[in-house]
């Protein structure tokens, strides 16, 4: 609970939001607004599980940016596998 009410989680959140936004200029992904919320939800879960494994030294600023960008580039890669094996019209490939 200490990492939600910490600056960290922001910092992940942030992290998050610009790894999605940058994601959209590597891969097809959910357009812009979908890749800001994948990634945001990716850096959260990220900064979770690296405060969780007792990764994240609180009031560091590296290790949350770090979390950040683990967590949403692994959500944002797995939303491109997923969709990628829906086909384009959403039906399976």
């Amino acid at each position: 609970m200490e990492f939600l009410l910490s600056i960290d989680s922001v910092i992940c959140l942030i992290t998050g939001a610009i790894i999605g936004g940058l994601s959209g200029k590597v891969m097809k992904g959910l357009g812009l607004t979908g890749n800001i919320l994948v990634g945001l939800v990716g850096g959260l879960i990220g900064g979770l599980a690296f405060d969780r494994l007792d990764v994240i030294d609180v009031g560091d600023m590296a290790d949350p940016a770090l979390a950040g960008l683990v967590g949403s580039v692994i959500l944002l890669a797995i939303v491109g596998v997923v969709q990628r094996s829906r086909g384009v019209n959403g039906e399976a490939a």
